[in-house]
């Protein structure tokens, strides 16, 4: 059973790099274009989203990968990254491809290129999992929807670990749309905590000593507890900031999630705190059940952040599909959309009508005290975050 799986999903894969001859005689096929980093600086958390946005469809269609009727056909295509590629992809999905709905991109750059293609062709695209809060806030349009969490919901859960009286942050995260944002909601979620100082490095950084050492200066002297918040995604490892002896001066770090080979840093920490969008041990579903078990099979390890995300942006698909009888016409794929609450292996989410946003649950998690260095993360679950305990701004000026 497993291996005709894996053939069918192989056969799944190749018919998705099939040429735009071929897709087009395939008539009464529901197209989905996937933009991501298949290459690049964000390449794991793009094959990620791939292998789980595969393995969503297959549950989300109970394995036929079809809806109505209709054979789901998913085109991929690779931005390495690079915002103006992944504009002209997009653009390329829509009008050559045909297209009928595009989920991605990796990158917040290159999201908030592609945005203004979803409104020139209006055709829906279902972003996931850039993050930047712009994408559903001041840059947004009523064809983008995102599963994907955005910076306030990350923002706002990581506050609720951090945010006591007597504790003193400083924060670091890269110098583009995904650090920024994180930071400036972050900020926005701070009520009792104070925030003395902001770094922002490039986002390739490898020496982080410099920083670090402007992070140090500002805290060293502060009362009460002191922590760095970081913020970063991708290559480089700001964790490095721990060997410039913060302990000397009470310093703590504290971060969200990320995916698992880069939280095994995090086991050097034991008890640190944070909030992280997905962590497989986490959520009791079904589908979370499911995913958890076949990624194993499948791929030999636990399904991983990303993967949860891609998985998650298939089943908001499919549920709509099944709500429009598998028309995909636009302006019913919103009208089914907007207000939509759909199954996902964190739980329900709900799109917001006001910006398309997911209201998900987020995990407050600590790392175990007893943590041992290699090997998997050891995070303990201290509290589910469910959305209505998360207060999130709406961002758009629509």
């Amino acid at each position: 059973m497993q291996r005709r799986t894996l053939v069918a999903l192989a056969a799944l894969a190749a018919s998705a790099m099939a040429s735009p001859f071929a897709l087009a005689q395939a008539g009464g096929d529901i197209k989905i274009a996937h933009v991501y980093s298949r290459t690049g600086p964000l390449e794991a958390y793009g094959k990620q989203t791939q292998a789980g946005l595969m393995m969503g469809l297959e549950y989300a269609t109970g394995g036929t990968m079809t809806v109505n009727g209709k054979k789901i056909t998913v085109i991929e295509k690779d931005d390495q990254g690079k915002p103006d590629l992944g504009k002209s992809l997009l653009a390329t999905a829509y009008s050559d491809d045909k297209a009928d709905i595009a989920v991605g991109p990796t990158s917040s750059g290159v999201a908030l290129a592609m945005l203004p293609v979803a409104e020139e062709y209006k055709k829906i695209l279902l972003v996931e999992p850039a993050v930047a809060d712009s994408i559903t806030g001041d840059k947004w349009n009523k064809y983008i929807f995102r599963t994907g969490r955005n910076s306030s919901q990350d923002a706002i859960s990581n506050a609720v670990a951090l945010d006591k009286q007597g504790t003193t942050i400083a924060t670091l995260g890269q110098d583009y749309a995904f650090g920024r944002d994180g930071v400036k909601a972050f900020k926005e979620s701070i009520k009792n905590a104070k925030i003395v100082h902001e770094e922002y490095l490039p986002a390739n950084t490898t020496d982080f000593t410099a920083g670090a050492q402007r992070l140090i200066d500002k805290l060293k002297d502060q009362p009460g507890r002191k922590v760095i918040w970081i913020i970063w995604a991708g290559a480089g490892n700001p964790f490095k900031i721990a060997d410039l002896d913060l302990k000397r001066h009470g310093i703590e770090i504290a971060t969200g999630g990320n995916i698992l080979p880069a939280m095994v840093a995090y086991n050097q920490f034991p008890g640190m705190e944070g909030a992280t969008y997905y962590y497989h041990q986490f959520p009791k579903n079904a589908a979370n059940e499911w995913l958890v078990k076949e990624h194993q099979s499948r791929f030999n390890g636990p399904p991983d952040f990303f993967t949860a995300g891609g998985f998650s942006a298939a089943m908001a698909l499919v549920t709509a599909l099944k709500k429009t009888n598998g028309d995909t016409a636009t302006p019913k794929l919103i009208s089914a959309m907007e207000g939509m609450s759909f199954d996902t292996p964190k739980g329900p989410m709900t799109f917001r009508k006001e910006d398309h946003q997911a209201m998900q649950s987020m995990y407050h998690f600590r790392v175990s005290p007893n943590a041992k260095t290699g090997g998997q993360p050891d995070l303990q679950l201290v509290k589910e975050i469910p959305p209505g305990e998360m207060n999130v701004p709406v961002r758009n000026k629509h």
